[in-house]
């Protein structure tokens, strides 16, 4: 076998390819596994950093979508599709957005979301026929999601996909080359696992990382903070409640109990609760007023001269 730097190369595939450092994983202690483990996911967010072009290039293609009244699906297999349903699982909650905004749509149902399906990621036709019923438009973006590229079901998807006008996108952790049905491609080389092929490690980090650059770099052009602070978040438990009430309280000035006062009477809706808190106006004023401004408290509050506390 031919070494190449630090690995063993054993496959074409990055991914695939023996990490020289962790040969003799199984004669280390626990804290020597631990420390190695820790020093290879150290690498991760320099190899998502070089991928940051490709990846705002996608966002604004994603943005442009939401303005469209699209959505944004993720398509993998394996660990790939599981984070791809676990962002998009998270976006409603965080951002008050329809559940249907941000979608993941995972190989092999939800079953394979706790058990592994084996083969499902081979089956092309099934990528084509869950793009017709999810019923993607043109108005919306795709980004497939497969580690090592080769997956035939995320594959199928991207290109019935762009037949019917979806922006494509296409996240893989090898060197691959663009296929003429993807608009963006994002490669993140992560190198070779600790445990050999097994992707769920710095491949499934560096997917994370990124999925998350994603959505909330989309939610915040999308007027979904103010700052930094969730202004759009759902009150849908206790905590999130005091969460809001909070958050009205720190960046107006009011105590907390006129804020919870507010925010019921605004059924939860924290950004809403900030304008009527620092215009002194009803719900539906505040609406009215956000809803002119596409939704952006900031240049909701800028055209009266107010600046809130961050």
């Amino acid at each position: 076998m031919k070494l190449q730097g630090s690995t063993m190369a054993i496959s074409d595939k990055h991914t695939e390819m023996q990490n020289l450092a962790s040969m003799n994983i199984d004669e280390m202690n626990t804290g020597e596994i631990l420390h190695l483990i820790n020093n290879e996911d150290k690498t991760v967010p320099l190899a998502v950093e070089k991928a940051i072009p490709e990846v705002g290039e996608f966002v604004d293609k994603v943005v442009e979508s939401f303005h469209k009244k699209g959505k944004l699906y993720y398509i993998g297999a394996g660990t790939s599709g599981r984070l791809g349903v676990l962002d998009a699982s998270e976006i409603p909650p965080t951002y008050s957005a329809p559940n249907s905004l941000v979608q993941g749509i995972m190989c092999g149902g939800l079953a394979a979301l706790v058990t592994a399906v084996e083969g499902a990621e081979d089956e092309y036709d099934e990528g084509v026929k869950i793009v017709e019923e999810r019923g993607l438009t043109e108005n919306d973006c795709l980004l497939g999601i497969t580690t090592s590229g080769m997956a035939s079901y995320v594959h199928a998807a991207l290109k019935r996909a762009k037949e019917i006008g979806v922006t494509t996108g296409l996240l893989v952790c090898n060197e691959y080359e663009k296929p003429d049905y993807v608009d963006v491609l994002i490669k993140t080389i992560v190198g070779p696992e600790v445990i050999t092929g097994s992707t769920r490690m710095k491949a499934g980090t560096a997917t994370k990382l990124i999925l998350n650059m994603i959505t909330t770099s989309a939610m915040v052009l999308m007027h979904k903070t103010y700052g930094n602070l969730m202004v759009d978040l759902m009150t849908t438990n206790k905590k999130l409640w005091d969460r809001g009430a909070r958050i009205v309280r720190h960046c107006t000035g009011i105590d907390y109990d006129k804020a919870m006062n507010l925010l019921i009477k605004a059924g939860g809706r924290v950004k809403a609760t900030l304008v009527m808190a620092s215009l002194n106006v009803s719900y539906e004023e505040a609406e009215r007023r956000l809803k002119v401004h596409d939704g952006s408290l900031r240049k909701t509050l800028d055209e009266e001269g107010i600046t809130l506390n961050l």
